[in-house]
């Protein structure tokens, strides 16, 4: 399946389970790309924050494509970097930045 496939990402497929069992094995899941200005966003805010997070950098795999498409069901975009925590997915790197500045990630992290 390349990237401008149009069918719809199988959702019970490996790539769905791993996609779902990565989000639920750590308070902050950060889909990501290593060479994405927001995904570095995102994760300097963590970094600021010392909390620790997992990280999945999708250009290092070959099923990319397939997981962002995965992503764009569960969350509605498909764009990087795709954050969640404790399950929910909270954005990408400027929306970690204004819960954060704004206080409302330190709250959603002692939830």
């Amino acid at each position: 399946m390349g990237l401008g496939s149009s069918a719809p990402p199988d959702m019970n497929g490996q790539a769905a389970k791993f996609v779902k069992d990565s989000i639920a094995q750590d308070t902050v899941v950060i889909f990501s790309k290593t060479y994405c200005p927001y995904c570095k966003i995102a994760k300097d805010v963590f970094n600021k924050m010392k909390k620790s997070y997992t990280t999945i950098e999708l250009d290092g795999r070959d099923d990319a494509g397939e997981i962002q498409s995965i992503l764009a069901e569960i969350t509605g975009a498909r764009t990087v970097p795709r954050v969640f925590v404790n399950g929910e997915c909270i954005g990408g790197g400027t929306d970690v930045k204004a819960l954060y500045e704004s206080g409302k990630l330190e709250q959603l992290l002692s939830v």
